[in-house]
């Protein structure tokens, strides 16, 4: 049997800070190209893998683990909800790999449909980021740790605001992985009219990210006084205060440089959500004034707007006195989701529902999480994944009507941030987006376990 070796907690915690800052602000240079797949590793997939294994050799159980996976767990015998909750999400989780590895069985031996040496990358991609949600339940340890993690999120957006601001009006360089050629690591210089990428992937990804943020960080801002002070007790509530919403101006200006469309609703459509759930309506009015004022001034969000409604505004039935020919007026972006991208993982869905043509047969992109994760694993994987991520969001249901405190909005926050992201993957495929995913369920493993120690405390 393996137990679980003495390492120090420290050890996990500041690997895990240390994952953060470099997966949010290190920019995706490759690394190592691998011969025969337009794959690269980068510093974060070494980052990644050194917490993995120090979680791993300071918590492994393997007798413990097999005998959660074999022996079903009933509710009326679990120590906690919370804790059968999160054992149902390893096991359906464990199946959603299992079935990933089935539609790689398939996309390879029988339909011929993806790579051998590709598919697997892919697949262990989706290990690797989902790896993170364990890895920050066993990392909180106690409110002080959540902190501390909260904390380091908030340095992160403040560095990335700055990068931004030199990408903008300096010739700080980006690094995009946006197409095949870019993801070589050449440097590019912002443009006038161009998307704003930070030290991301690309602006949706950017875009995508701060929608976790926004929630908490509005009910931080709005919190009493007694909640801020547990939260950095040695500064007055007035610096306090003053430093969030300072960030909160940082985001919105990084948030409608990225000139997201969808992202600036799901945005506004979770941070209401969130201050409704924390009884903070009466803030509503003035986050939506803020947010008109910040996108009113990018010039490009506001053109791509204008540009969506006059491309439907155009199929309207109109007289015309001549025949003059009308010069064609599209919007990329939806056109080539609506007639290349997502057809082309319907047609992967319906050459085999079960289990999908295998990672990596649909391309690299889809722009819809949705349809991607039918087209490639079917019916089986979809079905498996959805019924872990209830788990979850379970969890998270159980501990929303906390007496305020610093980890109760945050969780509020994690959880109002969720519809948000579940509209982006609408457009945008979200969970295969590394700065992205390994942050998300990072965040979401700290919520959950911050439910662990209410679950302990009672």
């Amino acid at each position: 049997m393996l137990k679980p070796l003495k390492l120090p907690d420290s050890l996990l915690k500041y690997g895990v800070a240390a994952a953060i800052l470099t997966v949010l602000l290190y920019p995706k240079f490759p690394l190592i190209k691998l011969q025969g797949v337009s794959v690269f590793i980068r510093l974060e997939d070494f980052v990644i893998l050194a917490v993995f294994i120090i979680w791993f050799i300071k918590s492994f159980n393997l007798r413990e683990f097999l005998e959660k996976i074999a022996r079903p767990t009933k509710i009326k015998e679990a120590k906690c909800k919370t804790c059968f909750y999160l054992d149902s999400f390893t096991k359906a989780i464990l199946l959603f790999f299992a079935f990933g590895l089935v539609s790689l069985f398939f996309g390879v031996f029988l339909a011929s449909t993806v790579e051998a040496k590709t598919a697997m990358l892919h697949w262990a991609r989706r290990i690797e980021y989902i790896s993170m949600l364990f890895i920050g339940v066993s990392a909180v340890k106690t409110k002080k740790d959540l902190y501390f993690f909260w904390k380091i999120i908030i340095l992160a957006v403040i560095v990335a605001f700055l990068y931004g601001l030199g990408q903008r009006y300096g010739r700080i360089p980006i690094i995009t992985t946006q197409n095949e050629e870019y993801s070589r690591g050449i440097a590019l210089f912002w443009r006038e009219g161009s998307h704003l990428v930070s030290t991301f992937a690309g602006h949706y990804d950017l875009a995508s990210f701060l929608i976790l943020v926004f929630p908490a960080l509005y009910l931080f801002l709005f919190s009493r006084k007694d909640t801020l002070k547990k939260f950095i007790p040695d500064t007055s509530i007035f610096v306090t205060r003053a430093t969030i919403f300072i960030v909160v101006l940082m985001s919105l200006w990084l948030l409608t440089q990225t000139a997201s469309r969808i992202s600036l609703v799901s945005y506004l459509g979770s941070s209401v959500l969130a201050l409704i759930i924390a009884g903070k309506k009466k803030f509503i009015p003035f986050i939506l004034v803020l947010s008109f004022v910040f996108a009113s001034t990018s010039m490009n969000l506001v053109d791509r707007y204008l540009n969506f409604f006059d491309v439907y505004a155009s199929e309207l039935p109109e007289e015309l006195p001549t025949p003059t020919p009308l010069a064609i007026i599209e919007d990329r972006s939806t056109s080539i989701r609506l007639n290349v991208e997502w057809p082309r993982a319907i047609r992967a869905f319906t050459k085999n529902p079960l289990t999908g043509t295998g990672y990596s047969s649909i391309t690299l992109a889809t722009d819809n999480d949705y349809l991607r994760m039918l087209g490639e694993v079917g019916l089986l994987g979809f079905v498996s994944f959805w019924v872990a991520f209830g788990f979850v969001i379970l969890i998270l249901l159980r501990n929303l009507k906390k007496p305020e405190s610093p980890e109760s909005l945050y969780i509020v926050g994690v959880f109002s941030a969720i519809p948000g992201m579940l509209l982006n993957m609408v457009f945008i495929d979200l969970l295969e987006a590394s700065k992205f995913a390994i942050i998300f369920w990072l965040m979401i493993g700290f919520a959950v376990g911050i439910a662990n120690l209410y679950e302990k405390a009672r």
